[in-house]
């Protein structure tokens, strides 16, 4: 019985994480559509992305212990963002418009870490968090620079959900303007660590929970 509890346990936990986890970030590639405050949102949105990521796939690979879990969970998030940005496209948005966060990457080098260290925990967590918030800030911008003409896209294609107040009104010179990556990467550095952790104890806790 506990056999089959854990696994059924297990499989229903990373089909929630992981749909939750592209749900939180579905919008994650839409910077753009900010026009006026991108680079802000990028810088914002690299945080929540290194957060998802960083958390599930912790907690499925330390859940499985087998080294390319985080790369398969990175590629089940990316699938899943696929299907969601199929639905931008289909109301007429243009292809390259559609910016799909690449997390494939980062999670690989959570992997890495984890095979490289032999299996250890605690190296994940400080090794694998920081690889993962610096590197997917890094990744993205590579993604978002080749949308075409993106300021000129985003005004003759606004984004229907962006609410009223939230609309720049003119041209916002920001804190974050001169180097979203570094901010996004040095931010991610420093909080992914505690994602990690995190990922880690959902899976104390879910054996917890499971041998009560």
């Amino acid at each position: 019985l506990m056999v089959w509890l854990r696994r059924c346990t297990h499989y229903l936990f990373i089909v929630v994480v992981a749909v939750n986890s592209t749900l939180l970030t579905i919008n994650a590639g839409d910077y753009i559509f900010y026009t006026d405050w991108a680079w802000t949102s990028f810088t914002v949105f690299s945080i929540s992305q290194t957060l998802m990521l960083a958390v599930g796939a912790t907690y499925y690979l330390t859940f499985t212990g087998v080294p390319g879990t985080a790369t398969y969970y990175g590629l089940i998030m990316t699938v899943y963002t696929w299907v969601a940005k199929g639905a931008w496209f289909a109301l007429g948005y243009p292809y390259d418009f559609i910016v799909t966060p690449i997390r494939l990457p980062s999670a690989m080098l959570l992997d890495l870490a984890y095979w490289a260290t032999k299996r250890n925990k605690h190296s994940l967590i400080l090794f694998g968090g920081v690889l993962v918030g610096m590197s997917l800030p890094l990744f993205n911008m590579v993604n978002l620079i080749t949308v075409a003409d993106p300021l000129e896209t985003a005004f003759k294609y606004p984004r229907p959900t962006l609410p009223p107040y939230m609309t720049p009104i003119e041209p916002q010179v920001g804190k974050f303007y001169n180097s979203p990556v570094s901010l996004g990467a040095g931010a991610g550095a420093v909080l992914s660590v505690t994602f990690t952790a995190l990922g880690c104890k959902l899976n104390t806790w879910t054996y917890r929970w499971m041998a009560a």
